[in-house]
């Protein structure tokens, strides 16, 4: 019968305190394994997009109709990913959520038709969707047990796990079929999932003294425990926007900044690919200093600082005259936008628990689809580096919304 009692524990999520400091570096371990996983299968696909649309024949209008379903899947599994966590736990939705998108990334080879891609896509987004609130709310319990601003060393697992994952995609794209590629990324995420998902399985989610929001982060001011619920999803919308704003400029910047430097800077196709690459390595940068960042500077001072690096760095990277200064730009805007969305997301989910992460990441996410049709459709009314001034816009929006609420965030 305890046994029995500690495997119903686990299943349905009800948490202990966890303790010791070995189970939280376990914890913190198995966590960003998720977070590395992530961006590591995300990235495979994206690298093998090519090759399938040559398999499947598709036009570039049904292609982008198909990728709509990542979009799709993601969006619409984001809110309920929320009340799954608080049903049945934040680790075993994890779990569950990492294994559907390790396993959904060997069909798309598999398909032959655009509209058979687009469907296997709502799958594959649904697991993204669903990981990225799971696994951020994971992390959003072991924060407040350690009490330090460690949200932006998880993002930076992912960071590095897509750079990781383009990498090898690039190097064997010449060697292995797409069907071959993605059946051993799957393989791979669901052994990763397995192991890392058997710590957290095992370990329940700490619970800060007081429940969601009663602990504070280092550096962050004091926490809103104790606003009132209309307070609390206010602030929670206000984050949303932050995190709206940064993943704008990040969805951009992937699909805009090599055309940008081969267009209008006359830059090699080489060198014009590594325009985003210098983008995503300041990025990842950024964020593994980031928990020192915000125990320096607290909270607002963080994002304040990166909605005007990041700013300054994609004026001069929109409207620098050379491909230098052009890529030195692109370096800064990474640099700047790097802790605006764990930050965000870090305290929507201080605030509300897993319903504050996945309103957040769900608002997030819309940028992540606004960015590049935005700059698509400005590009052809103006010019593309007018465009992606935009991306500074919202940085700066980013900036002006946190100063505007800082009071509003101490409460």
């Amino acid at each position: 019968m305890p046994t029995r009692n500690k495997i119903r524990t686990a299943i349905l999520g009800r948490r202990r305190p966890v303790v010791t400091d070995r189970d939280l570096s376990r914890l913190r371990a198995a966590i960003t394994a998720f977070f590395f996983l992530d961006g590591f299968v995300f990235a495979g696909w994206v690298a093998r997009i090519p090759a399938i649309k040559d398999r499947t024949s598709a036009s570039e209008g049904a292609l982008g109709l198909a990728l709509l379903g990542v979009s799709a899947g993601g969006t619409a599994t984001m809110m309920a990913t929320g009340r799954l966590c608080r049903r049945f736990g934040n680790h075993p939705t994890t779990v569950a959520a990492g294994a559907l998108l390790a396993a959904s990334v060997a069909l798309p080879p598999l398909t032959h038709s655009a509209l058979a891609l687009g469907l296997v896509l709502l799958v594959f987004g649904t697991g993204f969707g669903a990981l990225n609130v799971a696994m951020n709310s994971a992390a959003v319990d072991l924060i407040a047990a350690l009490r330090r601003p460690v949200m932006p060393g998880f993002h930076a697992a992912f960071s590095l796990g897509g750079m990781a994952g383009a990498g090898l995609g690039g190097l064997i794209a010449d060697h292995l079929s797409p069907t071959r590629h993605l059946s051993l990324l799957a393989l791979f995420g669901l052994l990763l999932a397995a192991v890392a998902g058997r710590t957290l399985i095992s370990l329940p989610a700490p619970v800060p003294p007081g429940g969601p929001g009663s602990a504070a982060e280092p550096g962050a001011g004091t926490p809103p425990g104790g606003a009132r619920p209309d307070g609390a999803r206010w602030l929670v919308a206000v984050f949303g926007l932050i995190a709206l704003c940064t993943a704008y400029g990040e969805g951009a910047m992937a699909d805009w900044a090599a055309l940008h430097l081969h267009q209008d800077l006359d830059a090699s196709a080489g060198l014009a690919a590594g325009g985003y690459s210098v983008f995503a390595l300041m990025m990842a940068v950024g964020r593994l200093s980031g928990t020192v960042l915000l125990e320096r500077l607290g909270q607002t001072s963080t994002l304040i600082a990166g909605g005007v690096t990041a700013a300054a760095g994609m004026l001069l990277g929109s409207l620098a005259p050379t491909i230098w200064l052009a890529l030195l730009g692109f370096a800064v805007t990474g640099l700047g936008l790097a802790n605006l969305f764990p930050v965000a997301i870090a305290r929507a989910g201080a605030l509300t628990g897993p319903g504050g992460v996945a309103a957040a990441s769900t608002l997030g996410y819309c940028g992540m689809l606004l960015g590049p049709p935005t700059i698509g459709f400005l590009a052809d009314w103006y010019s593309l580096p007018t465009a992606l001034t935009t991306v500074a816009a919202l940085a700066a929006v980013s900036a002006v919304v946190t100063y505007g609420t800082r009071n509003a965030a101490r409460t």
